[in-house]
């Protein structure tokens, strides 16, 4: 296997729909965290916080605009949305000392939780933005899918492991 450093994002884009393009925003994609109890008692040396394997925590996604877009005002209608960022992350092989570029598509169904219009101030950007609860998130590199998170279907898979196929069975889901 070929032996590349992923140095950083070279551009991206933001979709509605697969297909409607948003604009120039910049986004924080969602931060994935279980949720976990303390375990503690005989034959445990202390205290262990350990994750509920199908629990997680609130996901969000924030896009950042530089001023008030249409897209931003849409978005803020109480309905799920389907956005798709679509990005190029340059990578260094150095081996043959070249630059090549992969794909990475992160796809979200978020539902609005907060839109800020922003500021108004001479020569300055808006900082207006979007934030939405997450409740799928897909993640592919190079055409892989790395993650797949679906807190509705109880899906949780992680590059190609589906952690919650057995659980999903035994709820007959």
């Amino acid at each position: 296997m070929t032996r590349q450093i992923a140095e950083r994002v070279s551009q991206y884009t933001v979709y509605l729909n697969g297909s409607t393009f948003l604009g120039t925003s910049e986004v924080q994609l969602p931060s994935v965290e279980s949720l976990t109890e303390a375990v503690k008692g005989a034959g445990i040396f202390g205290e262990v916080n350990s994750p509920t394997i199908g629990a997680l925590a609130s996901m969000t996604c924030t896009l950042n605009w530089r001023a008030i877009e249409p897209a931003a005002i849409r978005l803020a209608a109480p309905v799920a949305h389907a956005l798709d960022f679509r990005a190029s992350e340059q990578v260094f092989n150095p081996t043959t000392s070249s630059y090549d570029q992969v794909g990475i598509k992160a796809s979200v169904r978020a539902i609005p939780k907060k839109f800020e219009t922003g500021k108004l101030a001479v020569g300055a950007t808006t900082d207006s933005l979007n934030e939405f609860e997450v409740i799928y998130y897909k993640l592919e590199v190079g055409g892989k899918v790395l993650l797949e998170i679906d807190k509705y279907n109880f899906k949780f898979i992680i590059d190609g492991v589906d952690y919650l196929a057995k659980m999903r069975s035994q709820l007959g889901l």
